[in-house]
């Protein structure tokens, strides 16, 4: 008989246990690099803006790339009032498979993940495009993502102060307490946005909202700063102003998506933008002068959730993570999938006898039937 491929499958628990394993910082360092490479290798990839469905309370999306060899998606989702039940506004799970067969190499939970790789992007556009030696980050927006961001820019860009603000003081409240240990870091708690920009040359906004919001106005921003505008990620929902984008530099992940989802939504399809890997690669610089405003309006893209499964693959079967699992039917006879389901159904009958006898012969002996 032949060996059946198996899937490895992570559950949520399961990618928790490997990060920490591995270590946070590792963990984000290791993931940029992927994320890196891959934007790097961009010609390769067929591309295209993620499958939306949108209803009153929130979105469901699939987000689809391949580079020829292995093909990725994510299914993920947004629903901003979840957080009233108790609920992630944002989960998700992905798959990596091989493109020459089509077979799943990897399921996995993408939650924890797509917090990981968000801030890992955006800590990479930030060192390419923020003015060099910048150490004080003001954070709008205290949710899920907060933590993942403030770790990743300490550790890629050595930013040890952050100013955070949120409408809700039990989010940045949270944060505080979940990095009061983090050697060298400080966090303070902004009473207002216009306090949190207070010295920052970095702004990282992460807001939830899904409307169109103006969080940043263009009075607020001066010279020389970078800001990761993270919380405009569908149509209709937006937290710069529209004068502010005219006079920045900005960058985007992938322009055909971007153009529907993010911040330049509000603009004209003529205004000028530049792709990420654009930048990486250094055919463009990041600023032109010290003195430029730069953006990166970031709505997450594919390409980086098939570098996030093509590190927790790897670091899975590095570490035994996981389990295997039958995700797909393959019988023996490929075109025999009747005779396939016949024979799973009569080795669960026969497991279901053998079950029988062991508890029957358990029972004979005065034994508890676990």
């Amino acid at each position: 008989m032949k060996a059946v491929p198996m899937t490895r499958f992570l559950d949520a628990t399961d990618v928790a246990m490997l990060v920490r394993r591995i270590g946070l910082g590792t963990a984000l360092q290791q993931l940029a690099s992927c994320v890196r490479q891959d934007f790097l290798r961009w010609p390769r990839f067929e591309k295209a803006a993620r499958v939306a469905s949108h209803s009153p309370v929130g979105v469901i999306e699939l987000m689809p790339v391949t580079d020829g060899a292995q093909y990725a998606f994510k299914y993920v989702n947004g629903h901003p009032h979840n957080a009233m039940a108790a609920m992630p506004t944002v989960m998700a799970f992905g798959v990596l498979a091989e493109v020459c067969t089509g077979f799943p190499l990897l399921l996995a939970d993408l939650t924890l993940l797509t917090a990981l790789r968000t801030a890992a992007t955006s800590a990479l556009a930030a060192r390419a495009m923020a003015v060099p030696g910048a150490d004080t980050m003001a954070l709008i927006g205290n949710g899920a993502q907060a933590e993942f961001q403030v770790l990743a820019f300490l550790q890629m860009l050595g930013v040890r102060h952050v100013r955070a603000f949120d409408v809700d003081g039990g989010a940045t409240a949270r944060l505080r307490r979940n990095l009061a240990h983090v050697p060298g870091l400080t966090v303070t708690a902004a009473t207002s946005i216009d306090d949190a920009l207070q010295g920052a040359q970095l702004i990282t906004t992460a807001t939830a909202d899904k409307t169109r919001a103006t969080v940043l106005r263009d009075g607020q921003i001066g010279a020389g700063v970078h800001i990761n505008a993270l919380g405009g990620d569908c149509p209709g929902k937006t937290e710069l102003d529209a004068a502010l984008l005219r006079r920045a530099r900005v960058v985007v992940e992938y322009e055909p998506q971007t153009r529907i989802e993010g911040e330049i939504q509000q603009l004209p399809p003529a205004f000028p933008v530049i792709e990420l890997w654009r930048i990486l690669a250094q055919e463009q610089p990041g600023r032109l002068d010290a003195a430029d405003v730069t953006v990166f309006d970031s709505v997450g893209f594919a390409l980086e959730d098939y570098a996030a499964l093509r590190w927790l693959h790897a670091a899975a079967c590095e570490h035994h993570a996981g389990r295997h699992v039958e995700l797909v039917a393959i019988p023996e006879a490929p075109a025999d999938l009747y005779g396939w389901m016949l024979q799973a159904e009569q080795g669960e009958a026969e497991g279901g006898q053998a079950q029988g006898l062991l508890a029957a012969g358990k029972a004979g002996l005065g034994m508890a039937v676990a």
